[in-house]
């Protein structure tokens, strides 16, 4: 018996279930992300030569947004007289400390 009345077809809703409904993020959302939690990369290199050491490079990168840099107690750029304005007062002080250096060595009693 070939009588289509006993099957119904498939009903299908036009939104497919929320577990598959997931879009993939963006690059935006991902740098969002990223930049709100922070992220830490580490890693260290070694260089051997018959089991003795030569080099060593540590490596720690830390990959965050200003607001949870400083949640985390990292505020470095704020004190950094390269990017605050005040080289003109740290080079002045470098050249201050370089003759007063100089003049130790030469064994000039000044200063």
């Amino acid at each position: 018996m070939t009588d289509g009345s006993r099957y119904a077809p498939a009903v299908r809703s036009g939104s497919p279930p929320a577990q598959s409904r997931r879009e993939p993020a963006n690059l935006g959302d991902i740098l969002e992300r990223v930049l709100d939690r922070g992220v830490v990369i580490a890693g260290d290199i070694k260089v051997n030569l018959l089991d003795i050491e030569l080099l060593t490079i540590k490596l720690r990168l830390v990959i965050a947004s200003v607001d949870t840099a400083k949640e985390m107690g990292i505020d470095w750029w704020e004190h950094d007289p390269w990017l605050t304005g005040d080289s003109k007062a740290l080079q002045e002080e470098n050249r201050r400390l370089r003759a007063r250096l100089n003049a130790l060595e030469a064994g000039d009693p000044r200063d």
